[in-house]
């Protein structure tokens, strides 16, 4: 099969297109899948640039990409819940969806939503579950509460609007983004700031805030717009190093050679830099917190519902045919960067 992957840890302008050995049905609980679209994540071409590789050891070729949509090929004798032609959302820490066929488990698959096609089907997985455990570490009810997502374009961020407003009933959602797509998306998302023309901090008035989601790995700042009772969650941060040794990353890692095991000294070292900023929070009454996504089956089934009562719209602004290439790498790159495209970018297979 053909699979987007390198062999050694590189940026996307050294991504290559392979002919790799393909997955098949070795034990009973295997899915195979034949992929008709995957998505570009930020942790996608920040771990294949080597971002994990003094925690953890991949195998090489690297094949990259978490989550993605497609169609049942085979299944193993246990699978009780699919069958063979079931086309199906899936987000796993088992890496190589950007391949032709990809191999998983029932444990971090969905049936796709009826209303949506398979290139929008694949934009969802890790981006709308990471949000939407984002959004549970509030602790309490975030009815009738305010939530600021900074950067709500951003592939989480697009989420998280939605789910604190149209399943977590928030009653204000602050975003930013920038002038040219305030039009596009100030239904979509809630209040919007156009961040190129007004500060946030000038706008949100103080300890008004009650959740922020950080996608950016600048929520410091914004301490002083939050509740006393009020809870920041970190996506773009190193986790405390204890959390990152207990996380899916690690726990799921496919290379089975060595048990994957946070060094001491770097464990050590995350731990302090996590309760600096724990610390930091708390002298405002704030809880912080920073997560990995768990990706499991149960959560992207919740998001496959919402999805079809019209809850929850993805946006994708890029879509790349894998075998192109330069589009390819392109489209990688500017996610790299965080250039602030508009949505999630998919890569296309058919």
């Amino acid at each position: 099969m053909l699979s987007i992957s390198i062999p050694q840890y590189d940026t996307p302008d050294h991504y290559e297109l392979c002919q790799l050995p393909a997955p098949t049905v070795e034990h009973p609980t295997d899915i195979l899948i034949k992929v008709h679209a995957a998505s570009i994540n930020p942790i996608d071409v920040k771990k294949a640039s080597g971002m994990s590789k003094l925690v953890l050891r991949d195998s090489f070729p690297y094949r990259i990409g978490y989550d993605c949509a497609g169609t049942i090929l085979d299944i193993g004798s246990q699978v009780t819940c699919f069958k063979i032609g079931d086309e199906l959302m899936v987000s796993n820490f088992n890496t190589g969806a950007w391949s032709e066929l990809v191999k998983t488990t029932e444990d971090f698959v969905a049936l796709k939503p009826k209303n949506l096609s398979m290139k929008d089907a694949a934009s969802i997985p890790l981006a709308a579950m990471t949000a939407l455990q984002a959004l549970r570490r509030y602790q309490g009810d975030l009815k009738g509460k305010t939530v600021f997502v900074p950067a709500g374009l951003s592939g989480t961020g697009l989420f998280a609007c939605q789910l604190a407003k149209n399943v977590f009933s928030a009653d204000r959602v602050i975003t930013t983004v920038s002038t040219s797509k305030v039009a596009r998306v100030k239904e979509l998302l809630g209040e919007v700031i156009d961040y190129t023309k007004s500060n946030p901090k000038t706008v949100i008035p103080p300890r008004s805030v009650d959740f922020l989601f950080d996608t950016t790995g600048n929520s410091m700042p914004y301490l002083s717009l939050m509740r006393p009772t009020g809870t920041i969650v970190s996506i773009s941060i190193l986790t405390s190093g204890d959390v990152l040794q207990n996380s899916s990353l690690m726990r799921l890692s496919p290379n089975k050679k060595d048990k994957a095991i946070v060094p001491y000294p770097i464990r050590v070292a995350l731990n302090v830099l996590d309760r600096i900023r724990t610390m930091r929070a708390s002298r405002y009454g704030v809880k912080y917190s920073a997560i990995f996504l768990e990706p499991n089956s149960t959560d992207l089934n919740s998001i496959r519902q919402w999805v079809e009562l019209g809850k929850l719209h993805t946006v994708v602004g890029t879509k790349v045919h894998f075998k192109d290439l330069k589009a390819v790498r392109g489209a990688c790159q500017a996610v790299f960067d965080a250039r602030g495209g508009v949505g999630k970018s998919v890569i296309t297979f058919e």
